[in-house]
């Protein structure tokens, strides 16, 4: 989904509702940003409580190399 937005004159933004409601942003939450390819990148910082369960089915049957184990 790509939403147009306007750099105000102390170069803030607003992050259009329908984004922050799909990435469920609250006021206050902190962003990483990044330049990437000519683009600006908003990244969210979850907390490490937002993250359990995230790896829940993952297939860890692999063989390890010998000075791995």
């Amino acid at each position: 989904m790509m939403k147009t937005v306007t750099v105000s004159p102390k170069y803030q933004i607003v992050i259009p509702k329908v984004i922050r409601e799909a990435m469920h942003l609250r006021p206050g939450q902190k962003m990483k940003i990044i330049e990437y390819e000519g683009r600006i990148e908003l990244i969210p910082d979850r907390d490490i409580s937002e993250l359990k369960g995230f790896l829940k089915g993952i297939n860890t049957d692999f063989e390890r190399e010998g000075d791995r184990l």
